[in-house]
């Protein structure tokens, strides 16, 4: 599998496309926000020969979903997203007003990643991993055998995503990322939704969040 990050809108969003050797790949939280970054996609999956047949989102914040409809009318392809985000697209132009963001069109979304166990495009299958606290509708996104991780925005290197906007849930988010994410392992690759890469492995060491929670719950079994 191979995944490449492009970085779009005000927000500094990273958009993902992955793909494996049959070409077929998915978009995974589209940000691009206008003509110079559409085009900026568009070359991408161009050059590489790339064939996309979802974009697909980890939750429905408008810094994530800014160019899912360029896709969908380009390529023809559906857009998959909880149902339990669904009111974060019909708030959009209210949440990118506060933020200096004019959102546009927001996308239906054909598929409800809440019925959804996987994702799947050529001879690969990403594992839908709900993961609510930043969002109550939010998912990642693992691919087992290359050990990758797409967290969107429930965690960042040596940080977690907000839980003060609307739908937000500190305790959600820390269950999420110490019952379902810190358990796939320590060598997993995280690719979160703004920043750089990090592992597992390297959160459990230097992430606050995490680290106070591992260290009460030591002392607590102490």
């Amino acid at each position: 599998m191979k995944i490449a990050c492009l970085q779009f809108n005000p927000i500094q969003e990273n958009t993902y496309i992955v793909w494996d050797d049959t070409k077929e790949c998915v978009i995974i939280d589209a940000g691009n926000s206008n003509p110079r970054e559409d085009a900026a996609l568009d070359n991408f999956i161009a050059e590489h020969g790339l064939k996309p047949v979802m974009a697909v989102n980890t939750h429905g914040h408008f810094d994530h979903t800014l160019g899912v409809e360029h896709l969908k009318q380009r390529y023809g392809i559906p857009f998959a997203l909880s149902s339990k985000d669904q009111f974060l697209l019909d708030n959009a132009a209210t949440s990118g007003s506060v933020f200096g963001v004019k959102i546009g069109q927001m996308p239906a979304a054909e598929i409800d990643l809440d019925t959804l166990s996987e994702v799947r495009f050529g001879e690969t299958a990403l594992r839908v991993i709900r993961t609510p606290g930043h969002t109550p509708g939010h998912v990642a996104l693992y691919e087992p055998v290359s050990k990758s991780l797409f967290t969107g925005d429930t965690l960042f290197r040596e940080s977690i995503g907000r839980t003060d906007l609307p739908g937000g849930d500190y305790s959600w988010i820390m269950r999420s990322i110490l019952d379902s994410l810190v358990p796939l392992g320590e060598e997993v690759h995280v690719y979160p939704g703004h920043g750089p890469e990090s592992t597992i492995g390297h959160e459990m060491l230097y992430n606050p969040f995490i680290v106070e929670v591992l260290n009460e719950e030591v002392n607590y079994k102490e």
